[in-house]
């Protein structure tokens, strides 16, 4: 199986996507977050003390997006053209559901960039609400779809 990332000398680099298709892509990641009682209706609430727990993650989650290839080793910097960051709520599992939506004009696909954003946002909402719940669990990341790029779309079943 050819690695992609490893040249002929065996050493670990960045892949040339110079020669790629400048193509319109898109990709759709979501997961959740299970919090107790108390630390989920501080959020509901917006009465936690750390401040308003959703719009913080959502600004973390855009601020991961944009930062990706700082964080992955070999992710290339790219022209990002949207980010969104929504929530949904299941008040009776005291469950948060976060969704990125990344697009992007480029080389390379936008994959990796919305799950960063989701994991980061669910990683802030920990951050805010582990004085109140410790025991959080952040579950079921996954990429939902993504469009554009030689490989085509996907749509998870």
């Amino acid at each position: 199986m050819k690695n992609n990332h490893i040249n002929q000398s065996g050493d670990l680099h960045m892949i040339d996507i110079s020669e790629k298709e400048i193509t319109f892509r898109t990709a759709k990641a979501s997961g959740e977050i299970i919090l107790n009682k108390q630390a989920f209706d501080s959020v509901l609430q917006l009465n936690n003390k750390k401040g308003d727990v959703l719009n913080t993650a959502r600004i973390a989650g855009i601020n991961a997006v944009k930062q990706t290839s700082n964080l992955i080793p070999l992710a290339h910097t790219i022209p990002i053209s949207a980010v969104s960051i929504e929530f949904k709520i299941e008040e009776s599992r005291s469950k948060i559901h976060c969704y990125a939506t990344v697009k992007s004009e480029g080389r390379t696909g936008v994959e990796i960039e919305a799950l960063v954003g989701v994991e980061i946002a669910l990683m802030t909402i920990y951050d805010m609400c582990k004085y109140l719940d410790r025991g959080m669990q952040i579950n079921n990341i996954m990429l939902l779809s993504k469009t554009g790029g030689k490989s085509g779309d996907f749509i998870k079943k």
